[in-house]
């Protein structure tokens, strides 16, 4: 009746150095890219914005604005919410 009581096994994780170093690069790279889209995005939903006012045109770039900072709050909370589910 207690077979489902049994310890269930729980290996180490140990990835090698050499690993996990390129993988620090190549997620360092994506962090610094995204960040830097989101940067852009702003500038470029600024720029819009500013145009479109010059002009007289009414468009939905706060809209736009809220889908670029949705994702740069994406990017920024990426590493610690997986290392919060993870760990």
């Amino acid at each position: 009746m207690n077979w489902f009581l049994a310890a269930i096994p729980n290996p180490e994780r140990k990835a090698p150095a050499a690993l996990t170093d390129k993988v620090d690069l190549v997620l360092g790279i994506a962090a610094w890219a995204g960040t830097a889209a989101g940067v852009a995005g702003v500038l470029v939903t600024g720029a819009m914005m500013a145009i479109s006012m010059k002009r007289g045109e009414s468009s939905e770039h706060m809209s736009r604005l809220g889908m670029v900072l949705g994702g740069c709050v994406l990017i920024a909370t990426a590493g610690p919410l997986v290392q919060f589910v993870f760990n």
